[in-house]
């Protein structure tokens, strides 16, 4: 039984951690491992600093806590702090994977899984090859000196293969990833990956330069949620605006940053690498409207920033693990389908490229997002793969030119990557979205 001091704010995160990771390069074992291990977050507040501790002892928990309290100043009005006042009280204990949980498969089926994918790489344009399996399962208990209480579970699972290809003189590198919650749902993959590798070898087979320039671009599910994360979610974090007026200026509530046709939310409230029942801070997980109908309608917060800001908290306190401090990230964060057939979007492009698959991406203010398949459209057809180093833009002027969204719609996770902000890095997050039609960016 935890005795919180008198005088301050403390809270509590206890985060039970397992973990898999079976790799191959091509059908030689490289790593193998296994890991539990267990971990603790205490936070003590004085209404004007934050002292922080992170440690395996579990035993140890109320002696560090009370070290903690000695160096901060007790404030016997602390509970009326605005910071303070915006921290929920919870309690609840929610244990969605107890069943069908990924600790409860033997390690050796994990790793027949993978392996049996591997003959489906052997192909002569794959000079190297690495498979990949995954998964995490965290179990989290939050305690906190306003009376929360709450523990929580989460998992995912997830396979990758990444590959070296060669044809001639044309040298590429391609990589195939299905994330996702439960074990069961990675097994009869086959024609999936079957259909990625010869994508894959097309590409780098037929593949042509394209000229630089403005295009109508169509970005796939996986483009489009990276566009929609580099471009426009980290700017929605709010501890970007703390302190800076100009940026408060840029992202003011009510402003018109997009066509009616365009709404961009970020949940916490959807199974996959973005769930979150509850932030690390004890926040309850919901969806949050970022820009509705064209319109900016939200930010995302912890407690801390939307005191700053005189907002609610949205539950977007994230940490990577136990052994950092909970900061602004997002969760699941896509803009929401449309009504229209992407067959009929297609149509309408008389010349334009379509971003299949993603690299990379980056950005603020200007994005820019690294194709790894794309594919020119001449007359309403896709029609042969092109080379593309770079699509780039500037945030508000891109999200003014979304003039189409498919009502195709796919959300995905990330596997063997995640997000990064300051040092914490990879976080998971969860992304997508539907088809996303832009009437120019810039093509490199």
């Amino acid at each position: 039984m935890l005795k919180f001091p008198k005088g301050l704010y403390s809270d509590v995160r206890i985060e039970e951690v397992f973990t898999t990771k079976i790799s191959f390069k091509k059908k030689d074992l490289q790593d193998h491992k296994v890991r539990h291990r267990k971990g603790v977050f205490i936070r003590v507040f004085d209404g004007n600093r934050w002292y922080y501790s992170s440690s395996t002892d579990l035993d140890g928990i109320q002696e560090q806590m009370d070290v903690l309290a000695e160096m901060a100043t007790p404030h016997k009005d602390i509970e009326s702090h605005p910071v303070v006042k915006a921290f929920e009280v919870h309690q609840e204990k929610i244990n969605h994977y107890e069943r069908n949980s990924v600790t409860d498969i033997p390690v050796k089926e994990k790793q027949e899984l993978l392996e049996g994918y591997l003959p489906l790489l052997e192909d002569s344009a794959i000079v190297h090859y690495k498979g990949l399996y995954v998964d995490r399962k965290i179990i989290k208990t939050l305690y906190s000196s306003k009376g929360s209480s709450i523990t929580f579970d989460k998992q995912t699972c997830g396979l990758r293969f990444d590959m070296e290809l060669s044809y001639g003189e044309n040298k590429n590198q391609g990589s195939i990833s299905k994330g996702k919650v439960y074990f069961h749902q990675l097994k009869g993959l086959e024609n999936f990956i079957q259909e990625e590798i010869e994508k894959n070898i097309e590409f780098i087979k037929s593949a042509e330069g394209i000229e630089p320039g403005e295009y109508t671009v169509l970005l796939s599910p996986e483009a489009a949620g990276v566009f929609t994360h580099e471009s426009f979610g980290h700017k929605s974090e709010s501890d970007f605006m703390v302190g800076d007026e100009t940026m408060k200026r840029e992202w003011a509530l009510g402003k018109v940053v997009g066509p009616e046709i365009l709404s961009i939310v970020d949940s916490g409230e959807i199974e996959g690498n973005g769930y979150v029942p509850y932030d690390d801070e004890g926040t309850k997980g919901r969806t949050t409207n970022i820009i509705t109908k064209g319109v900016l309608t939200g930010r995302l917060h912890s407690a801390m920033t939307g005191a700053l800001l005189e907002e609610a908290p949205t539950a977007n306190a994230r940490s990577i693990s136990f052994q950092y401090e909970p900061i602004v990230r997002m969760t699941t964060t896509y803009i929401e389908k449309g009504d229209r057939p992407l067959s009929e979007i297609i149509k309408e492009i008389s010349k334009g490229i379509y971003v299949e698959s993603i690299r990379h991406g980056s950005g603020m203010s200007t994005f820019t997002i690294a194709p790894a398949r794309s594919y020119l459209i001449e007359e309403g057809k896709i029609t042969k793969p092109v080379k593309v180093s770079v699509v780039t833009g500037n945030v508000f002027e891109t999200l003014m030119e979304v003039d189409a969204l498919s009502e195709e719609f796919e959300l995905l996770s990330f596997v063997g990557g995640g997000c990064g902000k300051g040092e914490q890095f990879p976080l998971p997050v969860g992304f997508g979205g539907p088809y996303t039609r832009v009437k120019r960016l810039k093509v490199q």
